[in-house]
């Protein structure tokens, strides 16, 4: 049984054995967080907590019934009626509709936690996983993604009407 929960003070352990597990995995599709990250990781965890607080985004982590994070699923750049969406999937994780499944949870609760109509996400031309986990989601092509944010890849942003 999986958990969709709002990023917490302590899931800080958790959330750093994730991403240091999977961050090859994730390197493998997806740009790497780089030595930084990992260097200054309590620094930057609290920086993302104290940035939740101010509504500009909101974070969330999946969780097993054991509390091992399986995902991380997050809204950027929240405005009045939108926000951008980011995941990443723990590998052990994939190829069961669990991202799918978070995505559309988190769909939900853009609309009843954060009262939003609409997201969006960027994804590589080459990242098919995370193409068709937004397909699956009702998410749909709506035009180019600069590489800049793509780590330099190609890709697509993906937006979804959450009022429908």
């Amino acid at each position: 049984m999986s958990d969709l929960t709002r990023l917490r003070p302590d899931h800080a352990p958790a959330v750093l054995a994730f991403e240091l597990a999977n961050r090859a995995w994730f390197a493998a599709s997806i740009s790497d967080r780089g030595d930084d990250f990992f260097d200054r990781f309590t620094e930057l965890y609290e920086a993302s907590l104290a940035e939740q607080e101010t509504g500009k985004c909101a974070f969330y982590v999946l969780t097993d019934g054991n509390g091992a994070i399986l995902g991380r699923f997050n809204l950027y750049n929240i405005d009045t009626h939108s926000a951008d969406l980011g995941y990443r999937v723990a590998q052990p994780a994939t190829g069961r509709g669990v991202a799918t499944a978070a995505v559309r949870a988190l769909c939900r609760l853009a609309v009843t936690e954060h009262g939003l109509r609409s997201l969006r996400a960027a994804t590589a031309e080459s990242n098919v996983a995370s193409r068709t986990v937004l397909t699956k989601a009702g998410f749909v092509p709506v035009g180019p993604a600069d590489p800049s944010h793509l780590g330099g890849q190609p890709g697509t942003w993906f937006q979804r009407d959450l009022s429908s």
